[in-house]
């Protein structure tokens, strides 16, 4: 088992046993994030105490995942592995009542076996900064994809005043998500309020003292830490999220009889959201979560931008400008920060879905015309597409609805026709 601990201090020495189990995040200066905010989240604002705890166990986990490299040799690369977290926290009693809840939210969303430890933690004090949008009534996350992207600007068009949360990993990102945000505020002029606010927040290469982390790609956990940045900032004004993506691919069909779970991550599963929300609002936090188009897939939500506009064109250009490639900025593939690889699953689905929209597809692929030889084998040897076309070719079995593990109220019914419709959209590639 992999144990980590937090600490808010850096001792003045880092041992290589320290470097390897424990993460240190001071109030200033770099520890092992890199991110401006302190462990108190005080540059944020007013901050809910348990939702500063939520985002101090979103922090950890995502750091941990990050840490223990999976196993190599496996196409989809989901084995398992046993972690431990230890997370200094304002109420301990409050999160070991849930612990083991919470346990199974993280299990269902990265594939591992988690334990989750509380202790009680007082970090450095920090100074709060103001709530700077009082009178916000939603916060819509905006990753820079085309699903978050139709969902602030169906906040915009139909919502309240609100927020667009974006998380940046990646610093090349950063630009997509302004772009995309200051595009919907060009298309729709008279639109709602709305603000945006960019929060930077990654596991560092290395640790104090210089040793070198292990890097692990995959990070299925930074889902969890984007929603817990979103809740913190929704927190400040007890209001709801949003979290847009089309249900296709949130329901998580499998590719292959041997391939549950693989489309693609299940950071928005219906199951897992609502049971985040129950466990964390459990706990004290703030943690009313919606996705907006769970009901929808990813071409009808295409279509309906391309509706509310009346210009198929535009609408083409606004969401050829969004990123939904699992490799952004991935130069050993070729793949730089504006284009996209063209076979994995986000491209793949993305592609149908402008084909299932009636739309035209502006987007680069690098694997339309790859720079040079090697780039091409690399993207041949990670394409889904033989996968999608096995998928396309089996079609769905009452066993694959089973497995969904779906949430109290969400009928298998629903969840089958929805598979379906998605199923289709993916059958305008082979």
């Amino acid at each position: 088992m992999a144990d980590f601990g937090l600490k808010f201090q850096i001792p003045t020495a880092v041992s290589r046993t320290d470097a390897r189990t424990t993460f240190y995040w001071p109030a200033e200066g770099t520890g092992s994030f890199n991110t401006p905010l302190g462990p108190r989240l005080g540059k944020l604002g007013p901050v809910k105490p348990a939702n500063i705890d939520l985002v101090r166990i979103a922090a950890m986990a995502y750091a941990a995942d990050r840490s223990i490299p999976r196993a190599i040799g496996r196409r989809l690369n989901w084995t398992s592995r046993v972690i431990k977290v230890t997370v200094p926290v304002s109420k301990p009693d409050a999160w070991n009542a849930v612990a083991d809840d919470l346990k199974a939210v993280l299990d269902f969303l990265s594939g591992d076996s988690w334990t989750l430890a509380f202790r009680s933690g007082r970090a450095p004090r920090e100074m709060a900064a103001e709530n700077a949008y009082p009178t916000a009534e939603r916060v819509v996350l905006l990753s820079g994809g085309a699903d978050s992207a139709v969902g602030a600007f169906l906040a915009r068009a139909k919502s309240s005043e609100h927020i667009l949360v974006s998380h940046i990993g990646a610093s090349s990102i950063s630009p997509i998500q302004k772009a995309v945000a200051e595009q919907i505020r060009d298309l729709l002029p008279n639109g709602l309020t709305q603000h945006h606010r960019q929060v930077t927040f990654t596991r560092a290469r290395k640790q104090p003292g210089g040793y070198k982390l292990p890097n692990e790609p995959s990070t299925r956990t930074r889902s969890l830490l984007f929603l817990a940045l979103g809740l913190a900032v929704a927190s400040m004004n007890g209001i709801p999220l949003w979290i847009p993506e089309n249900g296709f691919a949130s329901l998580n069909p499998p590719l292959g009889a041997d391939q549950l779970g693989s489309l693609s991550t299940r950071t928005t599963h219906p199951w897992f959201l609502s049971e985040l929300s129950r466990v964390a609002t459990r706990a004290g936090a703030q943690a009313d979560i919606t996705n907006p188009f769970a009901d929808k897939t990813k071409g009808e939500m295409f279509r309906w931008v391309a509706d509310e506009l009346g210009d198929d064109d535009a609408a083409s250009t606004f969401l050829s400008s969004t990123n939904s490639c699992a490799f952004t900025n991935r130069r050993w593939y070729g793949v730089a920060a504006d284009q996209h690889c063209g076979t994995c699953f986000g491209c793949l689905m993305r592609r149908a879905s402008f084909a299932a929209a009636k739309l035209t597809d502006k987007s680069i692929y690098v694997s339309d015309a790859p720079p040079n030889v090697e780039t091409a084998e690399r993207l041949r040897i990670s394409s889904i597409l033989p996968s999608i076309q096995g998928f396309v070719g089996r079609g769905l079995h009452v066993g694959d609805i089973a497995a969904m593990r779906l949430p109290s109220g969400y009928l298998p019914s629903t969840a089958r026709d929805l598979c379906e419709r998605g199923k289709k959209e993916l059958e305008l590639l082979v």
